[in-house]
């Protein structure tokens, strides 16, 4: 047992990796066996434990330790530089470095390992200065002088990498073996004005090309821009000088594009620009180039060109109704500083300039309707699916509207009213009750935009009147739908004439009820009707009633639901067969132009009664009517329709002439209510007040005229010294 510690002298400890000498080594097991052999008996012996000691004194190291050991590191560098095998254990090497290491010969081993490895890489400058080699191989021998560098200062570390972690980290000013390679190969190799120029050269080269379409060594690019990445000399060396090519070169390409492409090809373009610079950042340009190369490239192809953008093809882009062309203009619009409010400002053009084209053209009136609710269609449309539903867009669309749809006073007003009546009329059989509701949304968005509401409900209550009067309504509840929808829009005062008329068709049946179970006669009635509504004008229209008339034909008896005229045409056939227009035009006393449109309805409609003779659609003067005894239908009672007359220039001027009577009384109210709560007021404040209290536009000149009528009716007066001052009068 005692011989067991020389069986495994690798047991015995090394202090600073110096191994014992092996006459210690025996001397340290003596001393333990001799301790053993104290406690007495072999068995005891087997239990003792080894124990070893510290030298007391730091062993010293052989003489020429220090140079023989450099000697080996130096010919292990050399062999790494050269790419030949290293002839020495790496273990070795590395023990050897820390041996070194730990007797304070450090910094002289730093600095013989730095000497070596600056003599290595100056060496290296000589291959770059060769004229004969053209860009690409030129980059290609950097980048492989690059590799092997950085493969060798790996393998450099790994050998003195406990030198690397004593005395380089306890030394700050001091870099890291790994940085003093990459300060080594930026002094002496990149920092050569000769070969950074070539080699920034080289590289704007390839990416030139690239930006032609040609296909380039994209790996090639991403080592060498990463090599200067690493070397602390990206920014200065090579990505100013890249940024400035990248704005010549697109400042170039925009103005030459703008010439040459259409609108949507040209943003097709930009956004396929976009999209490339973008890849060679992921691909192989520092991430930090990002910002400042997708900005020069916005502003060269986007931000120099946004007017030109849009005057040349916006227009067309809107008129075409290209939503995917106009997708890409918002989202490119949107990269650029004032873009979106550019395109703001052209938006609301077009807008203002399609309106008016519908608006002012008397020719367009018949569908100027039609043609807002799909023009409102397809901008809103534009809006939810190109610009993003963005709230700047929709609120200036709804200021265009409002600006170009008032640019011709009162007639847009009168005709979505009519638009409105055409929607309601019984026989309207283009839409199902829900299309029919969403019809009347629509028409309220339009509504809101217009000035002259008043008007609107001039003609909106005529048209209603008529369509209660006649039995025309197509339903009762989409009626009272819009008269809701007018009513949360205007509030109630406006619909509550609309809303009387309902009342009073009412309250009118039931009022006949009662009148025909008293008398038939119509003096009875009016002096009834008169009595039962005190205070109340009762005019009769004549042309608007209907009577239901029996008739006997071969094919048996009819009834006929017919209007006051029709009834009053038919009954003469009861004296005889046959009748001229003079005839019957003589014994009716219908004017003329009614007359004939009655005629048409009984003798040219679907259910001909009478027989013209001769045959025709228009009823001309001479011709003679038959009654028509072998008339047939299927229907036991049949609604024979009178042929609508279209609204006359008189009943418009007369509509128009009572909204403008209407207005009148509301300026002189409104003037009458200021004064009276101000007593005293300048001309100019009175009409200022004027134009915040009414809801319709007025004309200064009407103002002064009814400011003169109230003073000729001792409502005001003026003051005596100053003529614009009014003074109310109690």
């Amino acid at each position: 047992m005692a011989d067991e510690p020389q069986k495994k002298p690798h047991l015995l400890g090394h202090t600073n990796g110096l191994t014992k000498p092996a006459s210690l080594a025996a001397a340290a097991t003596r001393a333990g066996g001799g301790g053993g052999g104290g406690g007495g008996g072999g068995a005891t012996a087997s239990s003792k434990k080894l124990v070893i000691k510290n030298f007391r004194e730091r062993p010293k190291l052989p003489d020429n330790y220090t140079q023989d050991t450099w000697q080996k590191l130096h010919e292990a560098v050399g062999a790494i530089h050269s790419s030949i095998s290293i002839k020495y254990n790496l273990e070795e090497l590395y023990q050897a470095v820390e041996n070194l290491c730990s007797y304070k010969v450090s910094a002289t081993l730093y600095k013989q390992l730095r000497q070596v490895c600056e003599d290595h890489v100056k060496a290296q400058i000589l291959q770059f200065r060769e004229d004969s080699l053209d860009s690409l191989l030129f980059l290609k021998k950097i980048n492989k002088c690059w590799q092997d560098h950085c493969r060798q200062m790996i393998m450099i570390r790994s050998i003195f990498l406990f030198l690397d972690r004593t005395y380089v980290l306890q030394n700050s000013l001091l870099p890291s073996i790994w940085d003093m390679g990459l300060e080594l190969f930026r002094n002496h190799v990149i920092s050569d004005k000769q070969v950074q120029n070539k080699a920034i050269d080289g590289i704007l080269l390839l990416i030139e090309q690239e930006r032609n379409g040609e296909a380039v060594d994209r790996s090639l690019l991403r080592s060498l821009l990463s090599m200067l990445s690493d070397l602390q000399v990206y920014k200065e060396s090579f990505e100013q000088r890249f940024l400035e090519e990248t704005n010549c070169l697109y400042a170039a390409e925009g103005q030459r594009l703008m010439q040459e492409r259409e609108v949507p090809e040209y943003l097709h373009h930009v956004n396929k620009r976009l999209e490339e610079e973008g890849d060679r950042v992921i691909t192989y340009l520092d991430h930090s180039t990002q910002k400042p190369l997708i900005a020069c490239v916005e502003k060269q192809l986007l931000g120099e060109h946004l007017t030109a953008i849009l005057q040349k093809g916006l227009d067309n882009l809107l008129d075409e109704n290209r939503i995917s062309d106009l997708t890409q203009m918002y989202q490119l619009f949107s990269r650029v500083k004032g873009g979106q409010q550019i395109l703001l400002q052209h938006w609301s053009e077009y807008i203002k300039n399609f309106g008016t084209t519908i608006v002012v053209n008397p020719e367009k009136d018949k569908d100027m309707v039609q043609e807002l609710l799909d023009f409102k269609d397809k901008v809103d449309h534009i809006i939810e699916v190109c610009f993003q539903k963005n709230e700047k867009f929709i609120n200036l669309m709804k200021e265009s509207f409002e600006t170009f749809i008032n640019k011709r006073p009162n007639k847009p007003a009168e005709l979505i009213a009519k638009y409105v009546d055409s929607k309601l009329r019984a026989g309207n059989k283009e839409a199902t009750d829900e299309e029919l509701e969403r019809i009347l949304d629509k028409i309220m968005i339009i509504f809101r935009f217009i000035h002259g509401k008043d008007v609107f409900e001039a003609f909106y209550k005529k048209d209603l009147a008529k369509r209660l009067l006649v039995g025309k309504s197509a339903s009762v509840d989409a009626e009272k739908s819009m008269l809701s929808k007018l009513k949360h829009e205007c509030g109630a005062a406006f619909t509550s004439k609309l809303e009387g008329m309902f009342k009073d068709m009412e309250l009118s049946k039931d009022v006949m009820v009662q009148f025909k179970q008293m008398i038939k006669l119509q003096e009875v009635f009016k002096t009834f009707y008169l009595g039962k509504h005190s205070g109340r004008k009762l005019q009769w229209q004549t042309t608007l009633g209907h009577a239901v008339l029996k008739a006997e034909f071969k094919e048996g008896k009819k009834e006929f639901q017919v209007s006051l005229f029709q009834t009053l045409v038919l009954l003469m056939f009861n004296e005889g067969d046959e009748f001229s227009f003079e005839e019957i035009k003589m014994a009716t006393g219908v004017e003329d132009s009614e007359l004939r449109r009655t005629l048409q309805s009984l003798a040219c409609g679907k259910a001909r009664v009478l027989i013209k003779n001769p045959k025709g659609k228009d009823v001309e003067d001479g011709d003679k009517f038959i009654f028509n005894g072998d008339f047939k239908h299927k229907l036991f009672r049949i609604k024979i329709n009178q042929i609508q007359m279209k609204e006359t220039v008189e009943e418009q001027v007369s509509t128009t002439e009572r909204v403008f009577q209407d207005r009148q009384y509301q300026i002189d109210a409104a003037i009458v209510r200021i004064m009276k709560m101000r007593k005293t007021l300048g001309h100019n404040l009175l009409v200022s007040e004027l134009y915040n209290q009414l809801k319709f536009p007025v004309k200064p000149g009407d103002l002064k005229k009814r400011i003169e009528s109230l003073i000729d009716r001792d409502y005001m007066e003026r003051d005596k010294d100053n003529p614009n001052q009014y003074h109310y009068v109690a």
